[in-house]
């Protein structure tokens, strides 16, 4: 996760590496997993001398009881951090709630699980630092303070007594949760450290394929873990193997690993410093790589050129080689096989627009008007909301250069952009949704300036398109009730009423056109039903 699945932005778009963790954890699979976290704590309860909890909500408890395959760090890390994270949520809310009792057989399993999960990873683990060491010592000591405290609260009835160790109990709590972030991060930045270590001085191509695939999991549990591989060289080591010949066949997976990196800064930052873009820009232009590696080359440019994140606009190597990436894009486009290859080089050619205003009229002299138009009529290109997203981002912020409306005209692209305005999800999920509004929204302010020219607004009139605006305007379900794609529509509406206002009838005109943008937009937001 661009001007895309929003978020090509990256974030609205199923990306590839996305799909792909996906398919090989399934939801059954993911539950049988954790299901071992999920049994009843019972021998730790009586070795404590503490009863089972009778509540009606202890069967929720958690506790490692199978735990993670033995040998493997990782596994252990990401497994025991995930339950005890869970256990710290839990007994805030059982603390606001003032249920004591609960908090405290909480405090108990959690101290457990800390030790266990200390223990268990200095049996796996190389030699522990004198800091991780000494974390270990105050995360511990946090946990027994925890224990104590709240077995304490639990002699208390007086209430005043009780909300003065109530702010204790928080406070306990909340170092607690900064020991055990802090000795989470040094445990996990060792094991990538050595994975990185790993890939960099390997010239094995199934031990590069191995490792390579363990960081592109890692990479999928969050923006932390891709700030400490972009911190350790993970993206240096990626390039690394991007600029060896013979690890070609591995080019897409450490693309697709370096896509999802790049979504935080430091990922970012690290591919500058390597001349990623210029690594990039030598895969996507040169013919003799796969589809599939230039593909995943095109999703790490539409990362790395996202519009809703900040720290890319000042990626200033992009612009040396902005050109040869925009042409190589464009024929990705035309040649693509398949609607994801399409998407992921539309996403780039989107992202790009509005990183630098030089792309629209870059795009205008390789004929991409063409090329989009061409791919809408074709379904095994253009099949999705997400891909029409792309590609009327890229038409919105081109229809700004005059020369875009006579193009768009002669490619029957106006008819093309109607149909946009009809935008419908199919699935039903929220994200369809979104990219659906996203479409009509974009098709609607693209309509709009495009309009500018009276020959794009007489087509857009012959086509009824301001039939289309009003039914959009009038009635919210049509739009999804989204405010952005009313405005957009009434703008439109507007520029087409000035060119050819023999098109609306007077109550259209009254209501949609005569007043300020202002009052029509209140009018048409508090409709319940279309009055055409």
């Amino acid at each position: 996760m661009m001007a895309l699945p929003g978020g090509r932005h990256l974030d609205s778009i199923p990306l590839p590496g996305q799909r792909l963790h996906l398919m090989q954890v399934d939801s059954v699979q993911r539950w049988m997993e954790d299901l071992k976290l999920m049994t009843e704590c019972e021998c730790m309860c009586v070795l404590q001398a503490k009863p089972i909890s009778l509540e009606e909500d202890a069967h929720g408890d958690l506790i490692l009881a199978g735990g993670p395959s033995p040998g493997d760090p990782l596994q252990l890390l990401l497994k025991r951090g995930w339950v005890i994270s869970t256990e710290l949520r839990r007994i805030g809310q059982k603390l606001a709630q003032d249920r004591w009792a609960r908090v405290h057989s909480m405090s108990v399993r959690l101290t457990c699980h800390a030790r266990s999960m200390v223990s268990e990873y200095s049996a796996v683990s190389r030699n522990s630092s004198q800091e991780m060491g000494q974390v270990e010592k105050l995360l511990m000591e946090k946990c027994s303070e925890l224990s104590a405290v709240t077995e304490r609260c639990l002699q208390v009835e007086n209430e005043h007594v009780l909300k003065s160790m109530k702010a204790c109990v928080n406070e306990t709590l909340s170092t607690l949760g900064q020991h055990f972030g802090h000795l989470l991060e040094l445990a996990l930045t060792r094991e990538v450290q050595a994975l990185v270590r790993k890939i960099d001085a390997s010239d094995n191509i199934y031990t590069t394929e191995s490792t390579t695939g363990n960081l592109f999991s890692l990479t999928q549990e969050g923006a932390p873990l891709c700030r400490i591989i972009a911190k350790e060289g993970g993206v240096v080591a990626l390039f690394k193997v991007c600029r060896q010949d013979n690890f070609r066949c591995l080019y897409p997976q450490a693309l697709r690993t370096l896509a999802s990196i790049c979504c935080v800064e430091e990922g970012v930052h690290q591919l500058e410093k390597v001349d990623g873009v210029l690594c990039l820009a030598d895969i996507l232009t040169d013919d003799s790589h796969s589809e599939a590696t230039r593909a995943e080359a095109a999703a790490v440019v539409a990362q790395v050129t996202s519009p809703h994140l900040p720290f890319t606009q000042h990626l200033s190597s992009f612009l040396e080689s902005m050109e040869e990436i925009v042409t190589a894009l464009v024929k990705l486009c035309q040649e693509a096989s398949s609607g994801e290859v399409f998407l992921l080089a539309s996403a780039a050619l989107a992202n790009i627009t509005f990183f630098d205003t030089m792309a629209c009229e870059m795009l205008l002299q390789l004929n991409a008007i063409r090329v989009l138009l061409e791919a809408c009529r074709d379904k095994q290109r253009v099949d999705t909301p997400y891909t029409r997203d792309q590609i009327v981002t890229i038409l919105a912020n081109m229809s700004v250069l005059e020369q875009c409306a006579s193009d768009i005209v002669q490619e029957n692209g106006v008819q093309l952009i109607m149909g946009m305005l009809s935008e419908k999800p199919r699935s039903g999920t929220p994200a369809e949704v979104a990219a659906c509004e996203r479409v009509q929204q974009k098709a609607a302010v693209t309509l709009a300036r495009l309009s500018r020219d009276p020959d794009v607004a007489r087509e857009a009139v012959r086509l009824s398109c301001m039939s289309r605006l009003i039914k959009l305007c009038r009635s919210p379900s049509e739009r999804n009730n989204s405010d952005a794609v009313l405005v957009a529509c009434l703008a439109a509406l507007r520029r087409l009423a000035g060119v050819c206002p023999e098109g609306l009838q007077d109550s259209d005109f009254q209501q949609l056109v005569q007043p300020r943008l202002v009052d029509s937009f209140l009018l048409c937001s508090n409709m319940e039903e279309s009055f055409v």
